[in-house]
C-alpha cells in the first residue's frame, strides 16, 4: 500500500528561516504534531533556510529521542535522498517525510540519554554504584 501525501501548501516565507529551527523541538514535544512538523520544514526550505542547518535540527531531535537502529536508518535515507534530488520539490517531500516521521512517533520517554550518561562516565572511569 502507497499513501501519498501533498508538500503541506505555504502561507508565505519567513525573512529568517532559522527562528523556524527554534520551534522544532517544542513542537516534537507535543503528540500529533505530523502536520505542523512538515509544514515547519517545507516552509523552512522555500524561504531559503540552509540544508545543513535543518539536517542538524532533524538530526537533534532525533537523538533526544528513544530511538532504534531502524529509525536512524531511516532518517538517513531521508537525507540521502534529498542529497541526490536537491533543488526539486522530491527533495524538499524527502526532508518533510523525515519530519512528517519523526513527529509521527514523538515524543519519547527518552531514557536514552540516561544510557548515554551511563556511557559517558564509564569511558571516564567513573563509579557507578558505591558498594557499602
Amino acid at each position: 500500500m502507497c499513501l501519498r501525501r501533498p508538500i503541506p501548501e505555504l502561507e508565505g516565507t519567513v525573512k529568517n528561516p532559522g527562528v523556524l529551527l527554534q520551534e522544532l523541538p517544542a513542537l516534537l514535544d507535543r503528540q500529533q504534531q505530523v502536520n505542523e512538523a512538515g509544514a515547519l520544514v517545507a516552509r523552512y526550505l522555500h524561504s531559503g533556510g540552509d540544508h545543513d542547518r535543518l539536517f542538524a535540527a532533524l538530526g537533534n531531535v532525533l537523538l533526544r529521542e528513544d530511538r532504534e537502529f531502524h529509525t536512524i536508518q531511516t532518517m538517513e535515507v531521508a537525507f540521502r535522498q534529498h542529497a541526490l534530488l536537491r533543488g526539486t520539490p522530491a527533495g524538499v517531500h524527502a526532508l518533510v517525510a523525515a519530519a512528517w516521521y519523526l513527529a509521527a512517533h514523538a515524543p519519547t520517554v527518552r531514557s536514552q540519554e540516561q544510557t548515554y550518561q551511563i556511557a559517558r562516565r564509564l569511558s571516564r572511569s567513573e563509579r557507578l554504584f558505591e558498594e557499602s
